[in-house]
């Protein structure tokens, strides 16, 4: 289920302080990102310094927004769009072409992630927020989690429905993948046979594959092992110290969040003030504070809050494998989607 929220907090504070709006302040932007991926206080600061009113949908997985920008109906102008699926909606003429190095602030992102493989010269999108997919572990209830991912997919007998994976096919097998030694997007079925069989294997100690609810569903001990990204798992901590994230000996998926303008944006305009606005330093390190992903703007370190510097899910070590996910080919997709329509039956 997708979830709504719509801040309109600009004229009142413009009315409020009385100041001016600036000249750039006018209509809307409406924002499609992930949910819980959206710092509330950016916007209230972004709709207060231009007089935009922002209106924010939230989504579950690449997947489900791949969907929703090709039902032709969404009418978003920001949308944000893992690293391994841009290419993909490029392609297909979902995103249009921002030249992001023309965009103010295009400078202050971090020199390695300009220009990454997935869209060359920074055409169709600019960084958001990156890090790592492993799984986190409440050690109230398993005592001795170890360091490989042999616990998430052939965890212990007494944790027969207590373990979580996320609801995208496209995650869950990336990692099984990392799992098993193989490369990404595998087109051998005798490949996608093993993945399958882990798979299936599992499922009886699956209580649920959905991305949405990992914060409160290992936080309150109803599940005890789950997939999670490093960010959610950090939130997860602060809400009881018994989740731990691991950074498995087989290594981890690596994936970069990243701000794209849909082709049916009604505002590309409003969209480029947006990603101006996050590429500063300051404006990123608050959204980073919230999300608890690091930014890909450098200099937004300086900006973090001291929990957000210490926290252990952010410091991934570094001799881990990190395998990020390219953009799968169609005979790949393909594979994954059979795997996962017997998986789900």
């Amino acid at each position: 289920m997708q979830t709504k929220i719509v801040i309109s907090l600009a004229a009142a504070a413009l009315m409020g302080c009385g100041a001016v709006a600036p000249a750039h302040a006018a209509g809307d932007l409406f924002i499609y990102n992930w949910t819980d991926y959206t710092a509330p206080d950016v916007i209230k600061k972004f709709e207060k310094e231009t007089g935009i009113k922002v209106t924010l949908d939230t989504y579950d997985s690449n997947e489900t927004l791949l969907a929703k920008l090709k039902s032709g109906s969404a009418g978003y102008d920001i949308v944000v769009v893992s690293s391994d699926f841009v290419p993909i909606f490029a392609k297909e003429g979902l995103i249009q072409k921002i030249d992001g190095p023309k965009i103010p602030g295009y400078d202050n992102i971090d020199a390695k992630w300009k220009s990454p493989a997935w869209d060359k010269d920074n055409e169709y999108s600019v960084p958001y927020d990156w890090g790592v997919t492993a799984f986190t572990v409440n050690t109230k209830f398993v005592k001795d989690p170890g360091d490989s991912l042999k616990l998430l997919f052939s965890p212990p007998e007494d944790a027969k429905g207590k373990v979580g994976m996320f609801g995208a096919p496209s995650e869950v097998m990336a990692l099984a993948e990392v799992y098993l030694g193989m490369t990404p997007c595998q087109t051998d079925p005798a490949n996608m046979k093993k993945v399958s069989d882990l798979l299936e294997a599992q499922a009886p100690s699956v209580k649920v594959y959905n991305s949405d609810g990992i914060i409160d569903r290992q936080g309150s001990g109803e599940t005890w092992i789950h997939q999670a990204w490093n960010g959610d798992a950090a939130r997860t901590r602060a809400v009881n110290p018994d989740v731990h994230f691991i950074f498995p000996k087989e290594g981890v998926v690596g994936w970069m969040d990243n701000m794209a303008v849909p082709t049916s944006a009604k505002d590309p305009d409003n969209a480029k003030l947006f990603i101006k606005f996050m590429m500063q330093p300051e404006n990123s390190a608050m959204s980073s504070n919230f999300t608890h992903y690091a930014s890909g703007i450098a200099g937004a370190e300086k900006f973090y809050d001291p929990a957000m510097k210490d926290a252990p899910e952010l410091k991934v070590p570094a001799d881990l494998k990190m395998q990020f996910t390219p953009a799968c080919p169609e005979a790949a997709t393909k594979l994954m989607d059979r795997v996962w329509t017997k998986l789900k039956k």
